[in-house]
């Protein structure tokens, strides 16, 4: 067991860290005024001991693709490619799900009191699931404190010498409501997306969108327990280069924000049953991406050159409401 601790000396503000099962930060303890503190991060009791469900928990780092590839099989460069259910993580419904490191140790490359970095490499920290995607894959993933601010700088490169097909996304639970003082029908929940896509039962997209039905419009901002969704919501919009989801207490006067960087074009949007939190997940591509592009869809497959890189950022703050 490998448990990293960050921290804001300025406001008591702390982050764990759970660097053997996947670089997943279990516990966010954010603290916007001297009597405030927030937990902002659902974990079950004990996950960092492991032996639990690696994606119900914390913020889990999904990569090289974020969410569902129908059946398992892709096709890529002329050639079939299939993940079997023993060798990587599979949602019970027939899909491969969530990627290849969320349940795998990385490597911490740099740690001070208020940041660290950690790296994955598929060839070097899960090279039994190398078989099963086109190409070589690093991440590389830094999470820093400001005051009550949890940042993560995001890197995908590939130090491969085929193309590399990739997509990434977290899966963060962020608990309702935001104090001890408040409940969850005095929060409310939104996205700036207008558009869904629609999915079959088995949670996969079919490849066209729809409007949200008037009981998920996130732009609304519905209130929490009214909203029943497991939803990838997409059109989403976008200023001064970033998008913002939030939830909002009313009761506690406090609201948690999330930042996305520009390329993370879809929200996946889900209220988990076994726990009061909400999921808001920032995509930078729609479930079974390498599927729906190779139909022609525009489902936001990136592809890195050899030695090519990308960047990109998500930030999470709590902070009063100001009215």
């Amino acid at each position: 067991m490998s448990i990293a601790e960050i921290t804001d000396s300025k406001t008591g503000s702390m982050a764990r860290i759970a660097t053997h099962l996947g670089f997943n930060c279990f516990q966010f303890v954010a603290c916007p005024t001297p009597q405030e503190r927030v937990e902002v991060i659902d974990s079950e009791e004990g996950f960092e001991l492991g032996g639990k469900r690696a994606s119900h928990s914390g913020i889990p780092l999904l990569f090289p693709f974020p969410n569902r590839i129908r059946g398992g099989r892709y096709s890529w460069a002329g050639k079939t490619w299939e993940m079997p259910s023993e060798a990587v993580p599979w949602d019970g419904k027939g899909s491969a799900i969530h990627g290849f490191c969320l349940d795998r140790p990385w490597r911490v490359v740099d740690q001070t009191d208020r940041q660290i970095t950690g790296e994955f490499r598929l060839s070097l920290d899960a090279p039994e699931r190398l078989p099963f995607w086109p190409a070589d894959a690093t991440i590389r993933l830094k999470y820093s404190l400001n005051w009550t601010c949890l940042r993560a700088d995001i890197t995908v490169s590939n130090p491969s010498d085929t193309p590399l097909p990739w997509g990434f996304g977290t899966h963060a639970y962020f608990r309702v409501p935001l104090s001890p003082s408040s409940e969850p029908g005095h929060c409310t929940v939104y996205a700036p997306a207008r558009k869904q896509w629609v999915l079959n039962s088995e949670l996969v997209p079919v490849g066209t969108l729809t409007d949200p039905p008037e009981d998920a419009q996130l732009v609304d901002s519905p209130y929490f327990d009214t909203l029943q969704v497991d939803s990838v919501y997409t059109d989403v919009e976008i200023r001064t280069g970033f998008s913002v989801c939030r939830v909002m207490d009313e009761r506690a006067g406090l609201q948690m924000e999330q930042r996305s960087s520009a390329d993370f074009r879809e929200i996946v949007a889900f209220i988990p049953p076994w726990t009061k939190a909400v999921c808001l997940e920032p995509y930078t591509c729609v479930s079974d991406a390498i599927n729906l592009q190779a139909r022609g869809i525009d489902a936001g497959l990136q592809v890195l050159d050899p030695g090519a890189s990308w960047t990109g950022w998500i930030e999470i703050s709590v902070t009063p409401v100001i009215c």
